[in-house]
């Protein structure tokens, strides 16, 4: 699309400007350090000291604000270059470039009813080409959208919320570039909602140890005051043995609770970075305004009345922030020495650790649910930028017909749109079983991929590749791409049974199964494979279900037909100019055409013409 580009040049501009601005920042912050340095050491070594101790604050303020400054550019600098990419991105996409996105390797589920056959995970697959989301958690809810169909109601409300985001291009992108600042591959979101629901030590003793962390030091300041206030006399060894003892009941008292501090600064070393990127992202969305049922309820459980989870989630990496003072355990270099000292005297481990649990206390019911919404927010954007970027696409109506499925011009989304080919698809009702015959490399395959992703698209509530559809809530199960295991000694022809019997089981356990198989029984001799594909048609054809069976068998499509167990289609090709020429067009009959031998012929084998049947059997 054109604003992608547009906004690509745009970027780009700005980036040298803050670049520039950057730049000069870092020299002017490098300058004030260097001129108060000259001068506070002129004042200092000629013992101007009343000018030295106007100057020396004065430096410290400006070269505070000078850097709070830079840090403000360097941040702009990184989100704009974030926006950048993601304009970038989009046009790859366009393209169905999908080479250097997340794959969700991880979601990869061989024994999943659909998923691996049509490409939903992987290398060039849906996952790549929808996947918007910069958390762990939107990245694994992303999974679960596409891995089982939503219920009816809750498709409308997707679409609704979809359509309404799709709109808000600007803060889609900054929503989605506030969140890579803060993307982490090794994220541990589950340990931290783990973390959170540890339960409390301290706080059920609050009373006392908050009496203690504050009366100790108390005493200890009395008595130090004391000591050095009878220096000299015999006092001094009394007040002396009551540092040592106070000195030492903090010490006790700071072995007792280490473990809890410890566990405080090693989760904070590892899910800052987590708890920001929530509180960056639950910032956007509390501050903007929707209209749609779902996005204002989503955003109603982050913010009601004075209660806010971006000031909630704010309180708790502030509280982690303090704990990143705190020497980290079991590494040499870490944290800061002053906490260690003040520790020692003023107890700050028990109010760290008081100052958590109260947290834990008050939001460990929310923590999860603060996460959700953020997640699901996330999901809703990647559909809405898929959406934005496919204008053409449709959001199909629901019906509540038992295994219904209409297209019109159904294409794959994955496949450029330059080179894409689209075909209506009808399938009325349980039992209508469609099988398509066709000529090798003639679009069999790719259409049942074309009606599957598509089926999957409508069902997590997105835009599907079409210019309308009507569909039903469908249990999808595919069997295309069974393969051997060696490890497990199992034949392709045993998974491919494998696959078959997990699909008759699922048909006979529920309602509106929708089936795709491709090539059934190849793993076996063609007299199994023609009866066998005969009476799992038959079969199917006596349950409640539909789909559609691609398959070169042309003996087998007639028999089906002529019994009226299916209703048959092709793909077709012709030869031209000694080049195969295919339409990728779906034709209502069975396949005329057959373009095995001369593939063949091109691959160098010299097919013999006059050979007779009975000398093949």
């Amino acid at each position: 699309m054109k604003i992608y580009r547009d906004n690509t040049k745009i970027y780009d501009t700005k980036l040298l400007k803050l670049n520039k601005l950057l730049n000069r920042n870092s020299f002017l912050r490098l300058f004030i350090f260097l001129i108060s340095s000259i001068i506070l050491i002129y004042l200092f070594s000629n013992e101007l000291f009343t000018p030295f101790f106007i100057v020396f604050p004065i430096s410290i303020i400006c070269f505070a604000l000078v850097l709070k400054h830079h840090t403000k550019i360097a941040y702009l600098t990184k989100h704009t270059s974030f926006l950048k990419r993601i304009n970038e991105f989009e046009i790859l996409r366009e393209k169905c470039n999908l080479e250097g996105f997340d794959t969700g390797h991880k979601f990869i589920n061989p024994n999943h009813p659909y998923t691996s056959d049509l490409d939903i995970f992987g290398q060039h697959s849906i996952f790549q080409l929808v996947n918007r989301t910069t958390t762990e958690s939107g990245n694994i809810l992303l999974s679960e959208w596409l891995s089982e169909p939503a219920s009816n109601n809750e498709i409308l409300d997707r679409q609704k919320a979809i359509k309404e985001l799709s709109q808000k291009l600007e803060w889609r992108q900054d929503f989605q570039a506030a969140g890579m600042h803060f993307q982490n591959k090794k994220s541990d979101y589950f340990k931290l909602l783990d973390w959170v629901k540890e339960p409390v030590v301290l706080l059920k003793y609050r009373r006392i140890y908050i009496a203690v962390a504050l009366i100790l030091p108390v005493l200890l300041l009395l008595v130090s005051y004391f000591f050095y206030a009878n220096l000299g006399s015999q006092k001094v060894i009394i007040y002396f043995s009551l540092m040592i003892l106070v000195l030492l009941i903090n010490y006790m008292i700071l072995k007792k609770v280490k473990p809890m501090a410890e566990d405080i600064v090693k989760t904070s070393t590892k899910n800052l970075q987590i708890l920001r990127g929530y509180r960056t992202l639950i910032n956007k969305i509390e501050s903007e305004n929707f209209k749609s049922k779902k996005l204002y309820d989503l955003q109603s459980v982050l913010i009601h009345g004075k209660y806010s989870a971006y000031n909630e989630i704010s309180s708790l990496c502030k509280i982690l922030d303090f704990s990143q003072q705190r020497p980290i355990p079991k590494v040499p270099i870490g944290g800061n020495a002053m906490y260690t000292l003040l520790n020692f005297f003023l107890l700050l481990d028990i109010h760290l650790i008081i100052d958590t649990e109260k947290w834990k206390t008050k939001n460990k019911a929310f923590l999860k649910l603060w996460a959700d919404v953020v997640s699901e927010f996330e999901v809703i954007n990647s559909f809405a930028g898929f959406s934005y970027s496919n204008p053409s696409y449709t959001f199909p109506e629901i019906t509540e017909k038992n295994n219904y499925v209409y297209f019109e011009s159904v294409g794959h989304p994955l496949i450029n749109p330059d080179k894409r080919v689209c075909n209506n698809f009808l399938s009325e009702g349980q039992g209508d079983v469609v099988m398509i015959t066709g000529s090798n490399m003639g679009g069999k395959s790719t259409f049942l991929r074309s009606v599957g992703v598509n089926l999957v698209l409508a069902l997590a509530g997105a835009p599907c590749c079409a210019k309308y559809g009507q569909i039903t809530k469908l249990k999808l199960f595919t069997s295309m791409r069974t393969q051997d295991n060696l490890k497990e000694g199992v034949s392709s022809f045993y998974a491919e049974l494998d696959r078959i019997e997990k699909m008759l089981k699922l048909i006979e356990s529920n309602h509106n199964v929708f089936f795709l198989l491709d090539e059934m029984f190849k793993g076996t001799n063609s007299k199994d494979r023609h009866r066998g594909g005969f009476s799992l048609v038959n079969q199917i054809s006596k349950l409640k279900t539909s789909g559609i069976i691609a398959t070169h068998d042309i003996e087998l499509a007639k028999l089906v037909g002529n019994n009226k167990l299916v209703t048959n289609y092709s793909f077709n090709s012709e030869i031209k100019d000694n080049s195969m020429i295919f339409s990728y067009e779906l034709h209502p009959e069975i396949c005329y055409d057959f373009n095995a031998s001369e593939l063949m012929k091109k691959s160098g084998i010299n097919i013999l013409s006059n050979i007779s049947k009975s000398e093949i059997e």
